[in-house]
């Protein structure tokens, strides 16, 4: 009788998915704390902004380098030292001079140097990860994984939005934050336990499960090449495309996590506490929507091909979500524009497997690198959201500012019907 695989793998994708919840936990402290940290340190709108865009310049400049990391080391010893930094980083944000010690520029240069730290060591987690689901998963089978990922970070903030606010509400933004940094210990410690580079590696791993997950993967090149592969990758063509399109869906992705809470609170008028269960649901719509476009992803290129199967989900995501995102700017009771909103950030996310399963198709056994490349273009738009959106919201209003993001939508959807999935970085 014919050996069946166990199941190896879909354990140390559930260590990737808890990475992926803890992180975000440990990420979205702030955006959960900003009006009570505005509040005490006395920061406008604008100089909040300067805050959020030190988060994302960090996290957008060592994504690249992150990816070619987790590569170079593997993602077993990538994710182990990036995952206790995590929660050191957190500690640090807690440091921050007060009112009574510091003076408001000082205030806001620690803070703005506190949030480059957390951003600088959370950068690796999604290179990293996509090494990991490349090197775990077989072909034509890394949406589901990657958009399950997306999931966990989507219930990461879900979880950390009402915790948070009660947390902070309860003993302070100071000693909230002491009380979930060590989660990054803990994940440390469970990921170098189970995890390894190589499925054949596993002590608990069959030879079908290997066969399986190799099964038309394409050999690692160990000589050098020249020019070397992170290069190659940095002129092509199809990971350049994806990238952009990437860039321009990130739009809405940073409206909800930097500024979705505090304009539920300021603009929409809910008290800060029913604001966290607002801002929750709205994360659980969009890990639904994750795992929904992963799943889909996969069976659309296993029918389809890596070309058309990457693309679909896509055009029916950025559609929604660039319908959805305008109804819920512009309707006038509270409840129902965040009910349309929360259905937006679910169409948005649904195109999170198709983006992230492309960019391993192309990079290959660069697929940290590609994923790097990928997540700097979003990160970079982090940067221009985290002062473009005060900035329309002072200049016009918070509806257009919201609903500018369906542009972004749509420009996505267009770039990505001009990359070729199917299309590798050469590496001969």
């Amino acid at each position: 009788m014919a050996q069946s695989p166990t199941f190896v793998r879909w354990r140390v994708f559930l260590l990737l998915a808890m990475a992926s919840f803890v992180a975000y936990v440990l990420r979205s402290d702030v955006s959960i704390a900003a009006p009570v940290m505005m509040l005490e340190f006395g920061l406008t709108e604008l100089e909040w902004g300067w805050v959020v865009a030190a988060f994302m310049t960090s996290y957008a400049i060592f994504q690249f380098p992150g990816g070619i990391f987790g590569d170079k080391v593997g993602p077993r010893k990538a994710l182990a030292i990036i995952a206790s930094l995590w929660s050191v980083a957190m500690l640090l944000e807690v440091l921050v001079p007060g009112p009574a010690v510091a003076t408001g520029a000082v205030m806001l240069g620690s803070l703005m140097v506190a949030r480059f730290l957390v951003g600088a060591v959370q950068a690796p987690i999604y290179p990293v990860t996509n090494t990991a689901i490349s090197r775990w998963f077989p072909v034509g089978s890394w949406a589901l994984p990657t958009g399950l990922s997306s999931t966990g970070l989507t219930l990461g903030f879900a979880a950390a939005a009402p915790v948070m606010a009660w947390l902070i509400a309860a003993y302070g933004w100071r000693t909230a934050f002491m009380i979930v940094a060590p989660l990054g210990f803990v994940v440390s410690a469970l990921w170098w336990w189970y995890a390894r580079d190589n499925p054949a590696e596993h002590p608990s791993i069959n030879a079908a499960e290997v066969e399986l997950i190799t099964a038309n993967q394409t050999a690692i090149v160990m000589t050098p090449i020249n020019p070397p592969g992170w290069v190659r990758l940095l002129k092509d063509r199809n990971i350049l495309l994806l990238t952009t399109s990437y860039f321009c869906s990130n739009f809405v992705f940073d409206l909800t996590f930097a500024w979705f809470y505090y304009y539920a609170v300021t603009v929409r008028e809910f008290d800060l506490v029913t604001a966290s269960y607002v801002t929750s649901t709205q994360w659980i719509a969009g890990g639904a929507g994750a795992a929904l476009g992963g799943w889909l992803c996969d069976r659309l290129i296993r029918k389809f091909g890596l070309r058309w199967g990457s693309r679909w989900p896509i055009i029916v995501g950025q559609t929604g979500c660039a319908a959805f995102l305008v109804i819920g700017a512009y309707h006038a009771n509270a409840v129902v524009a965040v009910s349309f909103l929360a259905l937006c950030f679910f169409f948005q996310q649904i195109t999170e497997g198709s983006y992230w399963s492309a960019s391993i198709a192309i990079g290959k056994q660069l697929a940290g690198a590609a994923g790097g490349v990928l997540n700097t273009g979003a990160n970079i738009m982090g940067i221009f959201n985290a002062l473009f959106v005060p900035w329309i919201a002072i200049m016009f209003s918070w509806q257009v500012a919201v609903a500018s993001g369906a542009i972004f939508a749509m420009l996505a959807l267009v770039l990505m019907m001009f990359v070729r999935a199917d299309e590798p970085v050469n590496l001969k």
